[in-house]
């Protein structure tokens, strides 16, 4: 296990240790080593105050009332070492990381269901473990390390920031404090609350959602008085910021587990809370005879997300919404049919308010809604190159891939057995040879905005640019008149 800690973890816990304070792993990289997963943040615990931390790392930062230290640790591409460069509270570049050290400590008194009234440094790495959330998390990993240095690093007088890149960790040992069994619950795949359920998730009601996305990332049950207790406050989560169940959710979203994450928030009665526009589909028959829909706009948006090839959180979620306007426009035809006119409009328009409420990114709800207000692109033997490129230009060249795969999520949400029919694959094999050499825009035309000015002896202003346009619809239509002389010409035409 100890071989699986990169260099620069072991030479931060020696140096905290040297210094004869006690120091763990803890928390969810110890759950990645005994799962054997890759671990991608490192948390130390230790009864060194913050001061003493930062007299040990003077690069180190530390800016919040919960005693935790920041220290930045470079990836300089062989080897990674413990970065000189201090940091303001914020990574200042994509090469460094950092390591959260934390004081032990007791939380007291939880007002706001969102975090502790009151912290104070704690005495044990029990008494530490026991304000955790789950028991797989509540695991400290202690390192019992019999160093055999090289010769070479002995004369090295650089100290603890190269000192373990030659070192080899011979007779190594370490010792798992596990006051809660959680190594037991991590062999049988269980999500339990540490101590009493009923206080835990009302200490940091993020913790309803914490517990879902470890069931959906990891594919482990929860266990039956925690998951009654998560359906008992399943309203505190609206104590929580936006912004914080916005992460949760697009890490259930980009889990193994998308779909399965998504029912367990139903079911816990936190979605109604979360994205409640989406119940509004329960119960909305879709089905129309000789037609593939089986199900209501509810389970269809699920089964939509459930068969979605991308692992893009932000195309799950927008595959999860794509159908959310319908159950605001439905109706029936002239045959009493059940139909949904506009649905894709409508719900593109819900979708930004939901993404403008999850906090989500300028870039993120424009990629959503571009996704959902298109997705109903018609895939015909006979449509125009035009048309296809018309389609480029509305969904964009970025978003076209995952659309695609949006189209392949609906379509398998929606009961058919394949994920491509005949026509869809005939459509993509013409987007891709509109797209070379590349999509067709106004600044290819044969003529510009100077040469509408200098032929009908006019100002700039938006005479220019509606006659522009206007060229463009043509040859958008025929490419072959994308020539100079003839627009030149019309441009008179137009005048």
């Amino acid at each position: 296990m100890i071989h699986a800690i990169p260099d620069e973890i072991i030479s931060i816990y020696k140096s905290i240790e040297s210094a004869r304070f006690e120091v763990y792993l803890v928390g969810g990289c110890v759950r990645g080593l005994l799962l054997q997963k890759a671990v991608k943040d490192w948390d130390l615990t230790t009864n060194a105050s913050p001061d003493n931390i930062l007299s040990l790392f003077p690069n180190g930062f530390y800016d919040n009332q919960f005693g935790t230290v920041g220290i930045p640790v470079t990836d300089s591409g062989q080897r990674a070492q413990l970065s000189q460069a201090p940091l303001s509270g914020a990574i200042q570049n994509d090469e460094k990381n950092i390591v959260e050290i934390t004081t032990f400590r007791t939380e007291h008194g939880y007002s706001d269901k969102r975090r502790p009234d009151k912290v104070l440094w704690g005495k044990t790495i029990n008494e530490d473990l026991s304000r955790r959330d789950f028991t797989i998390n509540a695991i400290a990993l202690k390192l019992n390390l019999i160093v055999v240095a090289s010769g070479a690093r002995q004369s090295n007088p650089e100290g603890i920031a190269e000192s373990a890149f030659d070192e080899t960790h011979n007779g190594s040992s370490f010792e798992l404090i596990d006051p809660f069994n959680g190594q037991k619950d991590l062999e049988s795949k269980i999500i339990r609350a540490v101590g009493d359920p009923k206080q835990r998730f009302k200490e940091d009601s993020l913790r309803l959602m914490r517990a879902i996305r470890f069931a959906a990332v990891l594919d482990f049950n929860i266990e039956r008085e925690t998951w009654q207790e998560i359906m008992n406050d399943a309203s505190l989560i609206t104590h929580i910021s936006f912004e914080r169940i916005r992460d949760e959710l697009l890490k259930i979203l980009a889990s193994e587990k998308p779909y399965e994450g998504i029912i367990l928030l139903q079911n816990a009665k936190l979605l109604e809370h979360i994205i409640p526009e989406l119940l509004e589909g329960t119960g909305v028959s879709q089905v129309r005879p000789g037609r593939h829909h089986t199900n209501d706009v509810f389970t269809h948006n699920l089964l939509s997300l459930k068969f979605c090839p991308s692992k893009d959180p932000i195309v799950r979620l927008a595959t999860l919404l794509h159908d959310i306007g319908k159950p605001k426009v439905v109706g029936t035809d002239q045959q009493g049919l059940v139909v949904f006119h506009n649905h894709e409009i409508v719900g593109a328009k819900m979708a930004y308010e939901i993404c403008d409420r999850l906090r989500l990114s300028k870039k993120q709800k424009e990629k959503i809604t571009t996704l959902i207000r298109w997705h109903m692109f018609t895939v015909d033997e006979h449509t125009t190159d035009a048309a296809i490129r018309r389609f480029i230009r509305r969904v964009r060249v970025e978003n076209i891939k995952d659309m695609i795969d949006l189209r392949i999520g609906d379509r398998l949400g929606s009961g058919t057995k394949t994920a491509e029919s005949w026509r869809l694959k005939l459509f993509k094999k013409r987007v891709e040879e509109q797209l070379t050499p590349g999509p067709f825009s106004i600044n290819d035309l044969a003529v510009d905005g100077n040469d509408v000015m200098r032929v009908l002896n006019i100002k700039p202003g938006p005479r220019v640019g509606e006659i522009l346009q206007k060229l463009f619809e043509e040859v958008d239509e025929n490419l072959s008149l994308n020539n100079r002389e003839h627009l030149l010409k019309r441009v008179k035409e137009l005048s």
